[in-house]
């Protein structure tokens, strides 16, 4: 198993925020020098699906997802599966409210079927993760892990899945990391997440700098 060099990562990580993406493939791929793909173009929405009546679109090369007044769950999912891989992307909350990258996902409607790394609003367990309509937590962040996240500004999430290990980070700092069977026996798609709040409201999050690196 190839081990993953958080700092190398990060490093070249930081250093596409600011590039422009070009040589774009079919839906808008282009492969880096470093094994990554962008699978997120910054111009249209080719290579995903949109689930649910939330709003997506792109602004200024950024994916944005936006709450409706009814307030349902929504969700965008690549068209291609990913079984092992490490996903390094960036999200700023705008509006305080509940998200989350789903993987080894399928769905029917909006009803999920899955594993979710949490985002959430400060102190609610950002990196932590969820089987949708399963056994629920399966890790949480330590309590002095969860002021990592940064409200309203941006952040990187870096989410590592390897046959039945998974690992997350957020602004360079692991999160958790166990191992689970069913994880490991499990397949399918990424999704990005808008989730309706508890007590009503919007919810608006931005997402940019998508890339994927799958592992063996």
């Amino acid at each position: 198993m190839r081990q993953f060099n958080y700092p190398k990562a990060l490093s070249f990580f930081l250093m596409l925020t600011g590039m422009a993406f070009c040589s774009a493939n079919l839906y808008g791929q282009r492969q880096t020098r470093e094994g990554y793909t962008s699978i997120f173009n910054g111009v249209n929405l080719d290579g995903w699906t949109i689930h649910g009546t939330e709003k997506w679109y792109i602004d200024s090369t950024e994916l944005v997802c936006e709450s409706r007044p009814e307030g349902k769950h929504g969700y965008l999912s690549t068209n291609k599966n990913y079984k092992n891989f490490t996903l390094l992307l960036q999200f700023k909350q705008e509006l305080d409210g509940y998200s989350g990258v789903f993987f080894h996902s399928s769905i029917k409607g909006t009803t999920i079927s899955g594993w979710q790394a949490e985002i959430a609003p400060p102190g609610q367990h950002t990196g932590g993760v969820y089987e949708s309509y399963g056994r629920g937590w399966l890790a949480l962040p330590k309590p002095e892990n969860e002021s990592y996240l940064k409200a309203e500004q941006w952040n990187d999430y870096h989410i590592r899945v390897i046959n039945d290990e998974v690992w997350t980070w957020i602004n360079g700092h692991e999160l958790v990391h166990f191992k689970d069977e069913k994880i490991g026996r499990s397949d399918g798609f990424i999704a990005l997440q808008i989730r309706d709040m508890p007590q009503g409201g919007s919810i608006r999050l931005r997402w940019r700098n998508i890339l994927i690196r799958e592992e063996k």
